[in-house]
């Protein structure tokens, strides 16, 4: 019987190294950039609004003459601690039409959460690098750095042309919360 030859994580997963300002190197050599979009509300928008915005959303798309990746992380929201403030208010409260209308609003959110229509949503834009020459790799890593730096401010520029704000990563602990919630969303909505 052959024996099987169990691997880490870290050798499963594509990262090589991480860098400053949220660029990842990763074992095949190439480079992502990882950026998280805020949106703004769409539906809250006039209709004159929402045409500007889609007209700034069409140039940046058109801008963007390079491989990006739009993520969309959907978590489910853990409601317990905000019901468990309601019911320590309602302990104090004397009026009974505020009691009334506090549990009804409690088991509205309990039956909203169980219809699993309670979410929060993170935005995410991945840009990526491949470096090619990887005999000049340290030169390399310098001009592609660099590189996926202008185009997050690309990005940044056209996304808030549409009222989104892009923000960057500076931390290595930053990196590996985000990537950690890519990987394990379940542990990420409990430490949220």
């Amino acid at each position: 019987m052959k024996e099987q030859q169990i691997s880490s994580v870290q050798e499963w997963l594509p990262i090589k190294k991480i860098l400053e300002k949220g660029i990842i190197k990763l074992k095949d050599n190439s480079y992502i950039k990882i950026i998280k979009i805020i949106p703004i509300n769409y539906n809250l928008k006039s209709e004159l609004e929402k045409e500007a915005i889609l007209n700034s959303y069409k140039i940046f798309l058109k801008t963007c003459n390079f491989d990006i990746q739009i993520l969309i992380q959907s978590n489910k929201e853990d409601l317990s601690k905000h019901i468990s403030n309601i019911k320590k208010q309602l302990e104090k409260e004397n009026n009974e039409n505020i009691i009334k209308l506090s549990r009804n609003y409690i088991e509205f959110i309990q039956k909203i959460n169980k219809e699993k229509k309670s979410s929060s949503k993170n935005f995410y834009i991945i840009i990526k690098k491949t470096n090619k020459n990887i005999k000049e790799n340290i030169i390399n890593e310098e001009v592609i750095i660099e590189d996926l730096n202008e185009k997050y401010f690309k990005i940044k520029e056209c996304l808030s042309r549409c009222g989104n704000v892009a923000q960057e990563y500076y931390t290595k602990e930053e990196i590996i919360k985000v990537l950690s919630s890519f990987f394990n969303s379940r542990n990420y909505i409990n430490t949220k």
